[in-house]
């Protein structure tokens, strides 16, 4: 799944582990969502895009992922 998360690290300045500690969760768990290894839990997911105060559709491009399912 593709993300905005390195993205807005760098536009916020944090490093991975700021923001997994920030959000409740390890380094390691981010780099795997960022380079798309791991797809984050809704809980995960939220904590990320509320930490951004943005909505979970624009960290999260949900679109290719919707389309596998189907």
């Amino acid at each position: 799944m593709k993300t905005k998360i390195k993205e807005l690290r760098s536009w916020h300045r944090l490093t991975q582990e700021e923001l997994a500690f920030a959000v409740g969760t390890t380094r390691q768990t981010i780099t795997s969502i960022e380079t798309g290894k791991y797809i984050a839990s809704l809980p995960l997911a939220y904590k990320i895009a509320r930490y951004f105060d943005l909505p979970i559709e624009e960290v999260f491009d949900l679109n290719d992922y919707i389309k596998e399912e189907k």
